[in-house]
């Protein structure tokens, strides 16, 4: 009997094996086929949601080419006197500011509240200033607070962790699970592209955008087929929560509970909650938004402290990370024509970021890449050697093509201001502007993505001996050799000759 008992347990076992086995190879096969394209379209956002502030558009991240990628993208605009309210995602973020400016918070855990603002304070400076405003008080504190006499109490100080100020051309490194916030105080709607990068080491869930927020009553920000993945999670939810809809973390929890663990009254835990607010993500501030900004004086001291610092960091380990991610450049300009990396006053210029130039992109493994072409001018067909390429068309437009491996030119057609496309890893991309010019930003799935140029001074076929050229294209040495040195131009090359544009079948 116990004979055949172990032998049943052991043909379960083995069924069970091959069973597990098999679903691993075909999820394996699946993921492996994903990037098998016969097509990429140029794409305009399939989602917008409007908000009493601004709207949030995303594209659909169930299209063949964005799952290849195993990406997201939004486009976040935010009006005057708006607040996109604190929330966080399961992965890490690259967002470019494409217009305006304003405000950026940024909560990193465990970092200490490096900004302080005092009752008294504000106080002072009513009566020297005839209650002009606020006055700002800045204080700087490594380690423990000194014995400061009679110590201020809680409830009459303000501390947060510091407030960026954000631009057009300005690119922001937003590690996974961090909370951030963003503000409007400009005349001018503030823009952003943000790229989530759902392949990434760093989120261990599934390859579904995931947007966490902490207050508000949100709605669905990206497109699925079928059901949203926020209506199948509603699902297991109570009828209370159902009819309640209340869509923040904070509404997930008991209120009794939630009041006693921040040692609050329930009315406050409800607010949290958002019991009682309708309001979606973006929401239009009463008044205005004060922060604590340091002096100008005191800004350039901890320029050149973080400068310091970031050229110690290419040699850190993971122990005694910590301390230096709180002081990690997290923003960098990569639109001023003094940033760029490559410029030809015929053609234009590019700027990349990486993680040579701001090393918290080692740690979440994306660069980026920011062009201006002018009339005409070409983009060197080129391949990425180790990224996927997510393209956002800032201005302009440009004819673009890209082949794959079979040779096949999987996307031929003019791409125009607000439209996205992707490149996938190793296939051939060009791209040549049209006459009312060419500018993009680019995000890379690489923290140093390099490119192969097959044109211009560094190209391959510049690389390659002449008889090899002459043999491998039927050539003559004298063509091999005009093939070669035709084009002294590196990546940005001009052209006489204005775009094409693709004929519609």
């Amino acid at each position: 009997m116990a004979k055949h008992l172990a032998l049943a347990f052991s043909l379960c076992l083995l069924v069970l094996f091959h069973g597990c086995l098999a679903s691993r190879r075909q999820t394996q096969f699946s993921q492996q086929n994903e990037c098998m394209l016969n097509r990429i379209q140029a794409r305009e956002p399939d989602n917008r949601i409007e908000t009493e502030a601004g709207r949030i558009e995303s594209w659909d991240y169930n299209q063949d080419d964005f799952q290849c990628a195993g990406v997201a993208v939004q486009k976040i605009t935010i009006e005057n006197n708006g607040l996109h309210l604190p929330s966080y995602v399961n992965t890490p973020r690259l967002v470019y500011v494409v217009r305006g400016m304003g405000h950026l918070g940024m909560v990193l855990p465990g970092c200490p509240e490096t900004f302080e603002e005092t009752e008294q304070s504000v106080e002072e400076q009513r009566q020297s200033q005839g209650q002009q405003g606020r006055r700002q008080q800045i204080i700087r504190r490594e380690g423990q607070m000194g014995q400061q006499g009679q110590q201020e109490s809680y409830d009459q100080l303000d501390r947060h962790q510091k407030v960026r100020r954000v631009r057009e051309g300005d690119v922001i490194a937003i590690p996974a699970g961090v909370t951030c916030w963003s503000y409007n105080d400009a005349n001018e709607p503030l823009v952003f592209v943000s790229l989530l990068d759902m392949s990434n080491q760093h989120n261990q869930l599934d390859r579904i955008p995931r947007r966490f927020y902490l207050a508000g009553n949100p709605q669905d920000e990206f497109t699925q087929q079928g059901q949203s993945p926020r209506i199948r999670r509603q699902q297991g939810k109570s009828r209370h929560q159902m009819q309640g809809n209340y869509n923040n973390v904070f509404s997930g929890f008991d209120t009794q509970l939630l009041a006693d663990a921040l040692n609050i009254d329930q009315q406050t835990a409800q607010q949290l909650q958002g019991m009682n607010d309708n309001r979606p993500q973006i929401v239009r501030v009463q008044g205005r938004l004060d922060f604590i900004q340091p002096p100008e004086s005191m800004r350039e001291e901890r320029q050149i402290q973080g400068t310091q610092m970031q050229g110690q960091q290419g040699q850190y380990e993971e122990n005694g990370m910590e301390e230096l991610f709180c002081h990690m450049k997290m923003r960098q300009n990569i639109g001023r024509p003094t940033m760029a990396d490559v410029f030809s006053p015929q053609a234009g210029r590019i700027s990349t970021l990486n993680a040579f130039t701001m090393p918290i992109l080692r740690r979440l493994r994306l660069s980026a890449e920011r062009g201006f072409f002018y009339n005409n001018a070409i983009y060197s067909p080129h391949w990425n050697l180790n990224a996927h390429e997510v393209y956002y068309v800032i201005r302009g437009s440009a004819r673009v093509q890209v082949v794959n491996d079979n040779g096949d030119c999987i996307l031929d057609d003019q791409v125009r201001q607000g439209q996205l496309f992707i490149v996938p890893q190793n296939h051939a991309v060009l791209q040549k502007a049209m006459s009312n010019g060419y500018e993009y930003i680019a995000f890379k799935t690489q923290d140093n993505a390099m490119i192969n140029t097959m044109a211009g001074r560094t190209s391959v076929l510049r690389s390659l001996p002449d008889v090899v050229l002459a043999n491998a294209y039927q050539m003559d040495r004298q063509q091999a050799r005009n093939l070669k040195y035709n084009r002294q131009e590196i990546v940005a090359l001009s052209s006489s000759r204005s775009a094409a544009m693709p004929q519609k079948s």
